[in-house]
């Protein structure tokens, strides 16, 4: 078994290698710099500070190739970096690619949204860490806080919206996975699920549905929470997210949490996909 998951993984990390070397040097230079400018007004391959033979890895690695790979478009690529990072805990690099979200249309409310969202699956701490390093941004490009409010249920809609959303994307719910819990707890942890993170999260405005259930994929895919990517296959399936966008997504993540994570949650893609 650990030999076919070895063999499946180098074959996926080749695929990998083979797509970067479709772009020539030459054009995966000027796509960074392009990428790079766009995003944070500056300029990339610059030579200077400390450590610029990383610098100029990583920025014609993330900028020039991974930024490359799949259809999606650059909004859709920051909000996947800052959930990712947020995820990771890493605030500084979050603050930065903060900024660049919101360079290339993301609305504050979206990016807002996109911090609130990590909470039901890294906490509540983690979760206000980031809100916290985006208001910084948001205070420094003069951006009144607190904003809009997107809440959309009440504490009478919350179960009924809740589950509405939670039938669409997760037919059965976890009812089979909390069944036999000591004390019978497990229908307490089911009804948290259905209420507060479909019922008071997905619910909420800014976001649509697909666009949640593709970053939720992300946090997973950072996690390396195995179980849960079998099954949010699915939900973004039945969201309307494609296997193609769902894999780019992964793709998207992968600079900033390796390998071997990234791998992980492709072969769930690979694995799905061919039940299909």
């Amino acid at each position: 078994m650990r030999k076919a998951i070895v063999i499946i993984a180098l074959a996926l990390a080749g695929s990998l290698s083979a797509t970067a070397q479709t772009t020539d040097n030459m054009n995966r230079i000027e796509v960074c710099k392009q990428n790079y400018h766009t995003l944070f007004g500056g300029e990339a391959l610059t030579g200077q500070g400390t450590d610029p033979e990383m610098m100029d890895i990583l920025q014609k690695f993330i900028f020039g190739e991974v930024f490359q790979t799949g259809n999606l478009t650059l909004k859709q690529r920051e909000m996947i970096t800052c959930i990712t990072l947020a995820t990771m805990q890493t605030l500084p690099q979050l603050k930065a690619h903060a900024g660049a979200a919101l360079n290339v249309g993301v609305t504050p409310e979206e990016l807002r949204e996109v911090m609130y969202l990590t909470a039901p699956f890294i906490g509540f701490p983690k979760m206000l860490n980031a809100v916290g390093a985006v208001n910084e941004v948001f205070k420094e490009r003069g951006i009144s806080l607190p904003l809009e409010k997107q809440g959309t249920v009440t504490e009478e809609t919350r179960h009924e919206t809740g589950k509405a959303i939670q039938d669409k994307l997760y037919p059965g719910g976890i009812a089979s996975v909390m069944e036999g819990v000591p004390g019978n707890m497990g229908k307490d942890v089911e009804q948290f699920l259905t209420d507060y993170f479909f019922g008071e999260i997905y619910s909420r405005g800014a976001l649509d549905l697909p666009t949640r259930e593709l970053l939720g994929y992300c946090v997973l895919t950072t996690l390396e929470a195995e179980s849960q990517l079998h099954s949010h296959y699915h939900g973004n399936i039945n969201a309307g997210n494609s296997p193609e966008t769902l894999t780019a997504a992964v793709i998207q993540c992968l600079p900033y949490i390796g390998f071997p994570a990234a791998i992980k949650a492709l072969r769930i893609i690979k694995e799905e996909y061919a039940i299909k």
